[in-house]
């Protein structure tokens, strides 16, 4: 941890440094791509030491598969090769260390080297083997037409500001930042004349970076004062159990919920703000004219409290991660699309018995979620009291149905996780079963297809 911190806040006056003295406009894209990858490589091995070489192997594995690979397979084989090294470290964690955590965990730069690795080669995959009329609008966006040259793949993967907390961000847009023109391909999207302006702005990052490390030293407090004093594994403690009516219990569940979150919001914010600090993230104008600094943005803490609905939730957690799920599994598979994010979200996370609980929890909420929506919402529009009372409820089942799914992914293991359910009497699991038994559910499109139908539509229209 104290690496981790020492090597982000590292990291930070390194961006800054980055962007004023390795710009665009003082230095060439191939000393932008060699300093940041270098720097990056230097902070893996002063993190993790000789477990960094995992990280340096999978890459190398990866570009071999990248350039020799047909371009119909290179999503299948590089998705089964870094899903595959993935997992096989997580197994080495669960039966070698015994749930312990390694004081040099790199598990964590390796699920966003596995995300980056697989988001490249279906974005290649799409550029190269696909038909434009084919894609949805976002994949026509993001497909690369070219396969990468070594330098530019090392700098994607490996680069200073990502490699040891993220987050994953698309090949074309990290490329368009390298080159200087990642702020003006979206300030170009706006009619600045219209505005009054004679040239194009030029936003500094320095305000979002300035209020996103005070929403970092937040949650660093919060940790440091809540987290310690509230641990998840009260919650199964006998006496407490003993002593504590249901609804009690439920509600300390919320707190120890609520208590676990700073380090993460902590982790992610200051990796946001690394990426801001060097020039990257940023993501266009929003309808008041402020410059927005949030496409490489993991969370959304205001949305987060306030979710009225486990998808909204669920969009505004873990964000980039949520858009990699979307990408490479929910937009392309061929069936269950929904169950199979899930799986593979867990997959992803490791192979910790209390991660597929929440995982196969969460499928199971989320359709329950998804049927009543569809179902009941509308009854609720017709005046502004009975909105306000459906979102005050909502509100309250949202956050507890997520305390119910997310305790296993702290807990880890299946003994407490069970001792855990049985103490709350299953109640979640038993209503969303009961809900999709007595509720009708209304057959969807995949996304996948409805998005290719839009996409015809407007070559059709464009011709």
């Amino acid at each position: 941890q104290i690496n981790f911190v020492a090597c982000q806040l590292f990291a930070l006056l390194a961006a800054f440094w980055f962007r004023i003295y390795l710009s665009p406009s003082h230095a060439s894209s191939a000393v932008r791509h060699a300093f940041a990858t270098l720097f990056g490589i230097y902070f893996a091995v002063f993190c993790f030491g000789w477990y960094s070489i995992h990280l340096f192997v999978l890459v190398m594995m990866s570009y071999g598969i990248m350039n020799m690979a047909s371009i119909p397979n290179i999503h299948r084989y590089s998705f089964v090769v870094a899903m595959g090294y993935l997992t096989l470290c997580h197994i080495s964690r669960i039966y070698i260390f015994h749930y312990g955590i390694l004081t040099t965990d790199f598990s964590g730069p390796l699920m966003i080297i596995t995300q980056k690795i697989t988001t490249l080669a279906c974005q290649l995959h799409d550029g190269i083997g696909r038909q434009a009329e084919e894609l949805t609008a976002e994949q026509n966006r993001l497909a690369v037409k070219s396969r990468p040259s070594l330098l530019e793949y090392l700098s994607y993967l490996l680069n200073f500001m990502s490699i040891i907390a993220g987050p994953c961000s698309n090949y074309k847009d990290y490329i368009a930042f390298i080159e200087g023109r990642h702020v003006h391909m979206k300030l170009l999207e706006v009619n600045w004349k219209q505005k009054g302006y004679d040239r194009l702005p030029d936003p500094s990052p320095t305000g979002a970076v300035m209020y996103k490390l005070c929403i970092t030293l937040v949650s660093l407090i919060l940790f440091l004062t809540l987290t310690k004093n509230f641990p998840m594994a009260y919650i199964i403690d006998n006496e407490f159990l003993d002593k504590t009516p249901f609804l009690s219990r439920l509600g300390y569940l919320y707190v120890v919920t609520q208590a676990a979150k700073p380090k993460y919001y902590f982790a992610w914010t200051l990796a946001d703000a690394v990426n801001n600090a060097a020039g990257y993230g940023f993501s266009g104008v929003d309808e008041r004219g402020t410059f927005r600094w949030d496409l490489l943005s993991n969370l959304n803490i205001w949305n987060i409290e306030t979710a009225t609905s486990f998808k909204m939730y669920i969009e505004n957690w873990n964000i980039q991660t949520a858009a990699w799920l979307k990408r490479v599994c929910y937009d392309r598979a061929p069936w269950y699309p929904t169950a199979l994010t899930f799986v593979l979200s867990a997959l992803w996370h490791g192979i910790y018995p209390g991660y597929y609980f929440t995982f196969l929890t969460g499928i199971l909420i989320t359709l329950a979620a998804r049927a009543i929506r569809n179902n009941c919402r509308h009854y609720f529009l017709s005046s502004v009291p009975l909105k306000i009372a459906y979102d005050v409820v909502t509100w309250a089942v949202t956050q507890l149905a997520v305390c119910y799914t997310v305790a296993p992914f702290v807990m880890l293991a299946v003994e407490p996780t069970i001792k855990f359910y049985k103490s709350v009497y299953f109640h979640m699991h038993i209503l969303s079963i009961l809900v999709l038994l007595l509720l009708p559910i209304r057959p969807q499109t995949h996304s996948v297809r409805r998005a290719q139908n839009q996409a015809t539509l407007n070559s059709i229209k464009s011709k």
